[in-house]
């Protein structure tokens, strides 16, 4: 049974697939019958995240798989990989809006329907608030596939805000700036690269074990202190896979307590720890003398 992080999480990819499949028809049509390419690549960019959140979907169903005898830290680190897919679907949306592009700069076509201006405005701003709604729950769940999932909305959006802008200047000033549109895809597509290296970066972190969570220790270690028989804290090493933290921790008691006595304040410590820091996965104790 997924816990309440899971079930946001999943509930949040859906609706980024279901509202990035009708988003995508629209952009097609309007682009195809308003004779606007920058309206052509945003359906493309659009596609891509239906297949994207897909993707998403599967890893975090996966990396909430429970632990077995095989991986006894769990699945999270599947999360991360997925991640790596999704950058992967935008940086050939990019190539792909990139290309087609260049060759339309150079191929003569006819001006951009004015008409397709009143399609993209309410698209970008519903991309906008789909990027604020799925990275909210993402920071509730701590999960980076999902945010990489909104940050596609928020690719999405500003290649609309390109295709509005490329399709304004070409109607207003009309024969002679056809291409401006296509300039504005152009433009989306670099804007998209620089958005996959932002998704990329932290889950690479992840996967390196890369220490980013000084706040999490710091409530680890008061925590810790609320525990009855724990003196203080020492070393502590946290690794993030999908949503849970695993954390390896030094923990101090009376050097003159018997090694049972070591053991139940150990065990004490895990339950308070796993109690109140609900996103805390396996938590080991070493147990140090005082002094």
């Amino acid at each position: 049974m997924p816990n309440v992080n899971e079930r946001t999480a999943i509930k949040a990819t859906y609706f980024s697939i279901v509202g990035n499949f009708f988003i995508a028809i629209i952009k097609i049509l309007a682009g195809i019958f308003g004779h606007s390419y920058a309206l052509i690549a945003d359906a493309i960019e659009s596609t891509t995240d239906i297949f994207s959140s897909l993707l998403v979907l599967f890893g975090l169903k996966y990396a909430n798989k429970p632990a077995d005898s095989n991986h006894p830290y769990g699945h999270g680190r599947a999360e991360p990989l997925i991640t790596f897919m999704v950058v992967g679907f935008l940086i050939t949306s990019a190539t792909i809006i990139a290309y087609e592009s260049i060759i339309n700069i150079s191929t003569p076509h006819q001006l951009p329907k004015a008409w397709t201006l009143f399609v993209l405005g309410p698209l970008i701003i519903w991309k906008e608030l789909s990027f604020r709604l799925v990275m909210k729950k993402a920071k509730e769940t701590n999960s980076s596939s999902l945010k990489a999932d909104a940050w596609h909305h928020r690719s999405d959006a500003i290649t609309s805000v390109a295709a509005f802008v490329g399709i304004s200047i070409a109607v207003y000033f009309g024969k002679g700036y056809e291409t401006a549109d296509d300039w504005a895809a152009l433009f989306a597509a670099g804007f998209i690269c620089y958005n996959s290296y932002l998704i990329f970066r932290p889950a690479l972190g992840e996967i390196m074990d890369e220490h980013l969570y000084d706040d999490l220790v710091n409530d680890i270690r008061r925590t810790s202190l609320l525990v009855d028989g724990v003196v203080g804290t020492e070393k502590c090493f946290i690794r993030k896979a999908g949503m849970k933290y695993h954390v390896d921790l030094h923990t101090i008691v009376n050097g003159e307590i018997t090694v049972r006595q070591g053991h139940i304040v150990a065990h004490k410590l895990i339950d308070k720890l796993k109690q109140d820091i609900p996103q805390l996965g396996h938590v080991l104790i070493h147990i140090e003398p005082n002094g």
